[in-house]
């Protein structure tokens, strides 16, 4: 009886070990911004390119009433807009979406388009799943 209650008593005390170590921890929040099988046009992704592959992270500052040049992707990309306002237009279309701070955007994959700013800057940042050889962006 008396090993019954050291081994309940042993118990009890690793918990309480453990729970208060948990307790200390700060509390860690995830907030899903963006999950998709297609692009901000509605196109769906068909596959990632064949190769080596290569993640590449670009932090991009557009200044205030800027317009980027026509341009692709050839691989899978998304942003995420730290700060500002963007609008992103495809050429053949004229089709636009506009993405504000706190919000993702699911890049189109070998579709023409620009992005341009109106009154302030945009921080955004844009990551693309790609392979070695191949750019992240072909100008148009």
């Amino acid at each position: 009886m008396r090993l019954q209650f050291l081994t309940v008593l042993a118990s009890l005390s690793l918990w309480l070990l453990q729970a208060s170590a948990v307790a200390t921890e700060p509390e860690v929040q995830v907030e899903q911004v963006l999950q998709t099988t297609e692009s901000w046009d509605g196109s769906r992704y068909t596959g990632y390119p064949s190769g080596q592959p290569q993640v590449t992270v670009l932090k991009i500052t557009i200044p205030p009433h800027t317009t980027l040049h026509w341009h692709r992707h050839p691989m899978i990309s998304a942003a995420y807009v730290l700060s500002g306002r963007l609008t992103v237009e495809k050429r053949d279309t004229g089709e636009r979406k506009v993405v504000n701070a706190g919000e993702a955007l699911a890049e189109t994959v070998q579709t023409t388009h620009r992005g341009f700013t109106t009154d302030g800057a945009v921080e955004l940042i844009v990551f693309y799943a790609g392979r070695v050889d191949l750019p992240v962006s072909v100008a148009e």
